[in-house]
């Protein structure tokens, strides 16, 4: 059984998203899709000032099992990126909610509405 935190949003593509004090917004992978593709051995960060329409490819998780591309949840522009991940990729398996991949400076908070709660996700991955 899969970890949802009740205060994310999620992407049927399994990002995540949080909205933080600052008007941020952080993303990483769910506990979900860290399960499905077993050992993170490799992350490619985007790059700091990039900008993203919701969906938008946004760099990519590699596995023992599988290459995943990551995908943009709300459009915005990268304004961080966690460097951490590409010395210790498999911080996304042991803390898939605190190794965030990249924060977005929102072009639109509104699009945070459409994405999955909590229960939306859950009904999406069968759970």
């Amino acid at each position: 059984m899969s970890d949802i935190p009740a205060d994310l949003r999620f992407a049927e593509s399994h990002e995540w998203a949080r909205l933080e004090a600052d008007g941020t917004v952080t993303v990483g992978i769910s506990d979900h899709a860290q399960e499905a593709l077993g050992d993170v051995v490799f992350v490619e960060l985007t790059e700091v000032g990039k900008v993203f329409a919701a969906g938008d490819q946004s760099g990519v998780v590699e596995s023992v099992k599988a290459a995943s591309d990551i995908y943009s949840p709300i459009s915005g522009e990268v304004i961080a990126i966690n460097e951490d991940l590409s010395g210790s990729p498999e911080a996304l398996n042991t803390d898939p909610y605190g190794a965030w991949i990249f924060k977005l400076k929102p072009s639109n908070k509104a699009e945070l509405d459409k994405l999955l709660d909590a229960a939306g996700y859950k009904a999406v991955i069968g759970e």
